[in-house]
């Protein structure tokens, strides 16, 4: 063995001391006499007292303390002065709003949050979207402690599964967090990063964020704030008024994130050159979705779908913004910025997109845009908007690629045409005519479907059996319970008429139930 090798036996009594029940009274000094572990006893006692916390703890915990350490590290409020000027912003855009679009008004008042607020009151939503990768990378430490353990040490490592899935949860956590507190340093409204982060018709505004947003447009504060805010009650009215939304752009996530794994082989190359004085190295490949692989074939699909589905939902918002706030003097240039900034992302926003592997950029935001000034120019803004009444109304991916087909449907539709059936309306129709439904079978395999009258001899034969009818024990002929044959079908074989099996008379057509 060489002089740097470690100890199995010092390795095996190290893990039964920290995962044992004596682990509480195990002193990190004694970790100075193993082989091969060059490890600080300080920096160990830290180590296992984040540990026993990550145990102990709800990791989404650990994610809003950290990300609201960040958030609020500034110490930036919201001053009543703010507060005035956006509550005011929020009342001219939604009059504003509602000159652009017949959507409905908000239920409840917009508002403007502070960083942290926006932290507390979009965890919920986040955790949806990165639950996957916190459970994957839990099951890849499993997987790579099991892989690097040697045999005979198996049965400890398997009592260790839950404090190294504590652990992979709680490091993720920590790094979500990190991501998170960075993001709402960035964000200056609850639809700024393309998902509904917020409750739906909740719409929001982070003054705090303002200024970093208008920085090198010379721009005056007041026509940001105001276009900002026209476009969150458009995307909040949106929401609110086309409830399944929420849940429709959810489970495309959802369908996304079940595919997300962390690559085991990654995790076990980091681990072998992981400094444990610089656990810098873990979290940077945490954070740079080092760990993550390359995105499978059905992951493309789906984040496809999705992104076609943010566009629309955008192109809608930015069409109804721009036509909303053509009073200001400079609409389009602050427009213009704000599809450059969803197209780019910011540095936090690309942090996230590599932590869980969902990076959402509206790439046919334009072209989506210009599917919805076409319908508005050719239908009116009525019927443009009543296309978020049903899911199956909604404009999709071939809509945006060839707007004028979807023109020329909505056209046809005002005029009281009927648009030409498909293979869906098709089967329908012959599932309502009754074509799809062939005569009713017998027991000898023939049958005419249609329902004799009370008499009929039938031409199934019933056959011996106890109880009543047929040439059984029990009263009756060899009739059916209405003197048919046998099954319950009519024809040949039914109930009415013929020597079936039941009580009954002998095909005699009497229907009569003997006593």
């Amino acid at each position: 063995m060489a002089e740097n090798d470690p100890n199995p036996e010092d390795f095996m009594e190290f893990l039964r001391r920290m995962l044992g029940d004596s682990a509480e009274d195990f002193d990190p000094r004694s970790l100075q006499g193993m082989q091969g572990l060059n490890l600080d006893p300080a920096m160990m006692q830290q180590m296992m007292q984040q540990m026993q916390h990550a145990m102990s703890s709800d990791p989404w915990e650990t994610t809003l303390r950290q990300a609201l350490h960040i958030a609020n590290r500034e110490g930036l409020g919201i001053d009543s002065g703010a507060r005035s000027s956006i509550a005011d912003a929020f009342a001219l855009a939604d009059l504003w709003v509602g000159e652009a679009t017949t959507i409905s008004e908000l239920g409840s008042a917009p508002r403007a949050l502070t960083r942290g607020e926006w932290v507390e009151q979009t965890l919920p939503v986040w955790k949806e979207v990165a639950a996957p990768v916190s459970t994957s990378i839990a099951d890849a430490l499993m997987s790579a402690l099991e892989g690097q353990t040697p045999e005979e040490m198996q049965g400890m490592v398997q009592g260790a599964g839950r404090l190294m899935r504590g652990i992979g949860s709680s490091v993720f956590a920590m790094q979500f967090g990190h991501v998170l507190g960075n993001l709402s340093l960035e964000v200056v409204s609850g639809g700024d990063v393309g998902i509904p982060v917020l409750p739906a018709g909740t719409a929001a505004v982070i003054p705090q964020n303002l200024a970093a947003f208008g920085e090198g447009l010379e721009i005056p504060e007041d026509q940001i704030a105001l276009y900002l805010a026209a476009r969150e009650i458009a995307y909040a009215r949106l929401y609110r008024h086309a409830r399944w939304l929420h849940l429709h752009v959810m489970s495309q996530i959802t369908e996304f994130a079940k595919g997300v794994t962390v690559d085991v082989e990654k995790l076990e190359d980091v681990a072998g050159r992981l400094d444990p004085s610089n656990p810098e190295e873990l979290r940077e490949a945490i954070e740079g979705g080092a760990l993550l692989p390359e995105l499978s074939e059905v992951q493309r699909e789906a984040l496809e779908r999705l992104e076609n589905l943010i566009a629309t939902i955008d192109g809608w918002v930015d069409v109804v913004t721009t036509q909303a706030t053509s009073r200001l003097p400079d609409s389009l240039r602050i427009a213009e910025a704000a599809r450059r900034r969803r197209a780019a992302g910011g540095p936090a926003e690309d942090a996230l997109g590599a932590l869980v592997g969902l990076k959402i950029r509206p790439r046919r935001l334009r072209e989506a845009a210009a599917m919805w000034r076409a319908v508005t120019d050719a239908v009116g803004v009525e019927a443009r908007d009543a296309l978020w009444d049903y899911p199956d109304l909604m404009p999709d991916a071939s809509d945006i690629d060839d707007p004028a087909a979807l023109v020329a449907r909505l056209q046809a539709r005002a005029r009281g045409e009927q648009p030409a059936p498909d293979e869906m309306d098709e089967a329908l129709e012959r599932l309502l005519s009754g074509e799809d439904f062939g005569p009713a079978a017998t027991d000898d395999g023939t049958g005419s479907g249609e329902t004799p009258d009370d008499e009929g001899s039938g031409d199934a034969h019933g056959e011996d059996r106890d109880g009543p009818g047929g040439t059984g024990d029990g009263p009756g002929g060899t009739g059916d319970r209405s003197g048919g044959t046998g099954d319950r079908s009519g024809g040949t074989g039914d109930r009415s008429g013929g020597t079936g099996d039941g009580p009954g008379g002998t095909g005699d057509g009497s229907g009569e139930k003997p006593v």
